[in-house]
């Protein structure tokens, strides 16, 4: 194939952290609270705002509480389970890699004994039809890794005995969720909108601030997870204090992409941008001969984390080795020509390609790719000199 010409004007495809908005710059940044205590009023109307803003985009319901929290998503997961799991038992589903982290989690680390782990290979959903939730249940909304997410929250049976806890941190501002079928949801700011590393966002229903209220965990909590002050939920944590010290930088950098959200349209429009980056991909896969969606089920198709898997043919005997070797060489390449950066595969995953394909991702920038994909798949394949 021809070199094409044209490049993405941003190349930044990582799926985490992934790409700032469009118009993104550092003069975002001038107004940051630098120097200042995050206890000061002025700071705290800051992190408040963030709240707010995340409450309105996402149609969060009034009577949930939101908090900043540190450790990003991952913080914001484990502070959930460590202060709610344990009183019932817990149902961990997984199809990729950090759904595998969190059953890891609960069982050997919470130690928690009636713990029901359902996993599907990667590609895959669990059967979610007469799901039982009698007890805890524990998902990922989208599996980032696997680039399979679960179409909606029909499954979920309202009311419940259970909490259900999610993981929403590739889904949040890209993707349509129900939050009244979530009792706990987390989510990281680095992923669908953009912003800095190291902060999360954790969502509590009523049910669940009231299991925080009245259980009390067999483990001791570390300080970075706790939640409670005089043995009573820490309202401060849900109306601008943090559990320790947030980076104002970072925090005016969520602002700022969460005005930009406001500003363009707001969810409606985050979604839309998304579900076009897809759509791109979708007309792409459907005309190409070497390049598939690891997922199997289009219904379950994630438009943020696009995982991709190599079925050209000319593979079918060839090894393990030699498709990473491809992988590889067509992210050499795309790096090299600035074209395209992050876009390998998760490591435990399938070879192939994991492209983002989130809101602060322009559709042009996807269209401009693709003609760089199949030229770096042909390069590849002549390079390595692989044949029928």
């Amino acid at each position: 194939m021809t070199r094409p010409l044209v490049k993405p004007i941003r190349p930044e495809f990582s799926s985490g952290p992934c790409a700032k908005r469009p118009g993104w710059s550092l003069n975002v940044l001038k107004q940051s609270l630098l120097g200042r205590s995050h206890r000061h009023k002025d700071c705290k109307n800051k992190l408040k705002k963030v709240i707010e803003l995340c409450k309105s985009i996402l149609n969060i319901p009034d009577d949930y509480l939101i908090g900043i929290v540190p450790g990003s998503d991952t913080g914001a997961i484990e502070i959930a389970m460590w202060n709610v799991l344990g009183s019932k038992p817990v149902t961990m589903l997984v199809w990729d890699s950090f759904g595998e982290d969190w059953a890891k989690d609960i069982q050997l680390q919470l130690k928690l004994k009636n713990v029901n782990i359902i996993k599907s290979d990667y590609g895959k959903l669990p059967n979610l039809s007469n799901f039982d939730f009698s007890g805890d249940v524990v998902f990922n909304w989208n599996g980032t890794t696997a680039g399979v997410c679960v179409p909606n929250g029909d499954w979920i049976k309202s009311p419940r005995d259970g909490l259900t806890i999610c993981d929403a941190t590739s889904a949040a501002f890209a993707m349509d969720i129900d939050w009244s079928k979530l009792d706990v949801g987390t989510f990281s700011w680095q992923k669908s909108l953009g912003g800095e590393a190291g902060l999360g966002i954790l969502i509590l229903s009523p049910k669940a601030v009231n299991r925080i209220n009245t259980y009390d965990p067999d483990w001791p909590i570390p300080k970075l997870f706790q939640l409670k002050k005089n043995n009573e939920i820490n309202l401060d944590i849900f109306s601008g204090s943090t559990i320790n010290t947030p980076s104002m930088i970072c925090v005016e950098d969520f602002l700022d992409v969460l005005n930009w959200s406001e500003k363009i349209g707001g969810l409606e429009e985050l979604i839309f941008r998304s579900q076009n980056n897809l759509n791109i991909f979708k007309d792409w896969v459907s005309s190409s001969s070497w390049i598939d969606f690891l997922c199997e089920d289009l219904n379950n198709l994630s438009n943020t984390s696009i995982c991709f898997k190599l079925v050209d043919p000319i593979l079918n005997n060839k090894s393990l080795e030699t498709k990473n070797s491809i992988e590889k060489n067509i992210i050499k390449l795309l790096e090299e020509n600035n074209v395209a950066f992050d876009i390998g595969s998760y490591r435990s995953a399938p070879p192939g390609l994991r492209i983002w394909g989130g809101p602060t991702v322009d559709n042009d920038d996807i269209k401009k790719l693709i003609p760089w994909l199949d030229w770096a798949y042909d390069k590849s394949i002549s390079d390595l000199s692989i044949k029928i």
